[in-house]
C-alpha cells in the first residue's frame, strides 16, 4: 500500500464518520452555522449524505475516474464549509471565555487547504506536486 491509498482510506474513514456525526447529532454544526446559510437543518443533512457520499467514491476499487470526482467533490465540499469553521473561530472568540484558544482554531484553518489538496491528490484527481517525469 502506498501513500496515496493509505491517504484515501484515511479520508474514507474521517469523511464517513464526519457525514454519520452530521446526521446522528447535528446540534454542534449547527451552532456553528453562519447566519446567512438558509435552512441549516436541511444543509447539515445534506453535508452529513455528501460526506458519505464522497468517502464511498473513494473507497470504490474499480475506477480511477469515480475515485478522482469523489475527491473533487470533497475539495469542493471542504471549500463550502470553510465558512462555518471561520464562523466558529469568531463564535468563540466572542465568549467572555474565549471559547477554545487559539492553539484549537488557528491550526483548523490551516489544515482546510490541506485537506481540498488531499482529497484531490488522494482521490487522483492530481498528482500535485508530486508529478511524475
Amino acid at each position: 500500500m502506498n501513500w496515496r491509498e493509505i491517504s484515501r482510506w484515511l479520508l474514507v474513514i474521517f469523511y464517513g464518520a464526519a457525514g454519520v456525526l452530521h446526521l446522528a447529532m447535528p446540534g454542534p454544526f449547527l451552532s456553528i452555522m453562519p447566519s446567512f446559510v438558509p435552512a441549516p437543518e436541511i444543509v447539515v443533512a445534506l453535508t452529513g449524505i455528501a460526506e458519505i457520499l464522497g468517502a464511498a467514491g473513494l473507497a470504490q476499487p474499480w475506477s480511477r475516474r469515480y475515485r478522482a470526482a469523489a475527491g473533487i467533490g470533497l475539495a469542493v465540499y471542504a471549500l463550502c464549509v470553510w465558512p462555518a469553521n471561520v464562523n466558529h473561530l469568531l463564535i468563540d472568540l466572542a465568549k467572555p471565555s474565549g471559547g477554545p484558544n487559539l492553539a484549537y482554531h488557528v491550526p483548523r484553518m490551516f489544515v482546510q487547504p490541506l485537506l481540498i489538496w488531499l482529497a484531490l491528490w488522494a482521490g487522483g484527481a492530481t498528482d500535485w506536486p508530486f508529478r511524475r517525469r
